[in-house]
């Protein structure tokens, strides 16, 4: 493991890492651990989805992948950023309404689709976090 792929990187990359790893393990707390409805499960998922909501505007100016590609330097793992903040506003929008069951799956689906799906993608061979967990 080596963090020099991460720290040549450029801004973009840095803030959503900074980010999204705080929200893994934030929302691994929140959706296996917490007391859900206590004033602390609700103090964190509001910092769970601050997190999510910079991590997806940083993702808009990551372009590592496809930089000069068909979509202006955007690839198909973008399409998690709408989907995120969908996400967020949902479980925002069903808390406060008391829909408790809306509310938990705007935020398993947030968690799993933004979390370990598009994490999991971060992991092929070629992009930084793989350089970073496995070397090049």
């Amino acid at each position: 493991m080596t963090l020099a792929p991460l720290l040549a990187a450029p801004l973009a990359v840095k803030v959503h890492v900074a980010t999204v790893l705080p929200a893994f393990l934030l929302g691994t707390w929140q959706l296996f651990f917490s007391a859900k409805g206590a004033s602390a499960h609700r103090a964190i998922g509001y910092l769970y989805l601050v997190l999510m909501t910079v991590t997806s505007i940083a993702a808009l100016f990551i372009h590592v992948v496809m930089p000069g590609g068909p979509f202006r330097g955007f690839s198909p793992i973008h399409l998690f950023i709408p989907l995120t903040l969908m996400g967020v506003v949902g479980a925002l929008y069903y808390a406060r309404r008391g829909d408790i069951a809306r509310h938990k799956r705007a935020m398993i689906g947030t968690y799993v689709g933004a979390i370990l799906i598009a994490g999991a993608f971060t992991l092929v061979p070629g992009r930084i976090m793989h350089a970073v967990l496995f070397g090049h």
